[in-house]
């Protein structure tokens, strides 16, 4: 299973990211995520800076780990922009690249709002959806699509593309596991070292996840220490 970070990205200025990044690509982690919201989750009030930008700086700065997106929201910009988007960042890191793809939900639909940009029925999300994955597969991009609804969840295994599920049980993870690609995603692990890390992550790898990516601010270091452990088959 590999192993990644969400980067912080939620402040005014890229220095923290671009210094975990870096942190990243010098340990065992193997890529960098990007959220891709207006705001913090619930708090208007606060920054976020945008995820290709951002995602574009590390991958002109690194050589070896994956940048992609956790995930990247259909219908905030055109179809077109989200692939073009997708598609610059290919040619910066070529092979680096996961296309993280999400409807959105209640939960991001203020952001839609704030900005007067109609987020559309579920239907038309993931239609739209469909389209951009199948455009990114195209490129030769990996595409994760954010679980969610129980049709979305069958798009992705229609489409072939790997579901990203948000905090799930290895139960749950083993259980889409045998339909499809599974990869993983959680909150921190904060105050831990690497056992505690690697505890966290273990039943996600023997579940079957072909991912397992946590947010900021996770330790690197640890987490570099738990990516290894996950890969030695002695342990």
């Amino acid at each position: 299973m590999r192993v990644g970070v969400v980067l912080p990205s939620f402040r005014y200025r890229p220095d923290e990211a671009m210094a975990t990044a870096h942190l990243a690509e010098a340990s065992a982690i193997d890529g960098v995520f990007c959220f891709d919201h207006l705001w913090p989750m619930g708090q208007p009030e606060r920054p976020a800076l945008a995820p290709f930008p951002l995602l574009g700086a590390v991958a002109g700065s690194t050589e070896r780990i994956s940048v992609g997106t956790l995930v990247a929201r259909v219908g905030l910009v055109p179809d077109d922009i989200l692939i073009s988007e997708f598609a610059a960042l290919r040619v910066v890191a070529p092979g680096r690249v996961i296309a993280g793809l999400g409807t959105g939900d209640r939960k991001s639909s203020a952001e839609n709002d704030a900005y007067g940009v109609p987020a559309g029925s579920p239907e038309e999300r993931r239609a739209a959806l469909a389209r951009c994955a199948v455009a990114l597969s195209g490129l030769g991009l990996p595409v994760w699509v954010g679980a969610g609804a129980r049709a979305t969840n069958e798009l992705a295994l229609e489409l072939g593309a790997a579901l990203n599920l948000w905090g799930a049980s290895a139960g749950v993870v083993a259980e889409h596991a045998r339909l499809g690609e599974v990869t993983w995603a959680g909150p921190p692990v904060t105050g831990g070292d690497a056992a505690a890390i690697t505890a966290v992550l273990r039943p996600i790898a023997d579940a079957g996840a072909s991912w397992a990516v946590l947010a900021s601010p996770t330790p690197i270091a640890a987490l570099g220490e738990a990516a290894r452990a996950l890969r030695d088959p002695s342990g």
